[in-house]
C-alpha cells in the first residue's frame, strides 16, 4: 500500500471553502504537536509543504483546524504538481 500523505485543512473565520495544503512528513510531525497551541494562541506559523515550499498560517483568523489524510489524487496547494505560470491549465 502507497504512503499516506497528510493535509492541513483549515476552516477561515470569514467562511468559505475549506484552504487543504499538502505537508511534509516533516511538517505533518510538527502539527501534530503544535496545532492546539497555535489555534489557541492564535501564533503565525509556516508548515513545511510537501513540495518543499512553506506557506505562512495566521492562526488568529482561523475558526477551526485539523490534520487529514490526502486522496490519492488529490491537487491541492502545496502537493508537489508540475509548476505553471501565469494563467496556463
Amino acid at each position: 500500500m502507497a504512503d499516506s500523505k497528510r493535509a492541513l485543512v483549515l476552516h477561515v473565520s470569514t467562511g468559505g471553502e475549506p484552504l487543504v495544503f499538502a505537508l511534509s512528513e516533516q511538517g505533518a510531525s510538527d502539527l501534530d504537536t503544535k496545532l492546539t497551541d497555535l489555534l489557541a494562541e492564535g501564533k503565525v506559523y509556516a508548515p513545511a509543504l510537501a513540495d518543499g515550499s512553506t506557506v505562512a498560517v495566521n492562526f488568529a483568523h482561523v475558526a477551526t483546524a485539523h490534520l487529514d489524510e490526502l486522496p490519492p489524487l488529490a491537487r491541492v496547494y502545496g502537493s508537489g504538481q508540475p509548476k505553471r505560470h501565469g494563467f496556463a491549465t
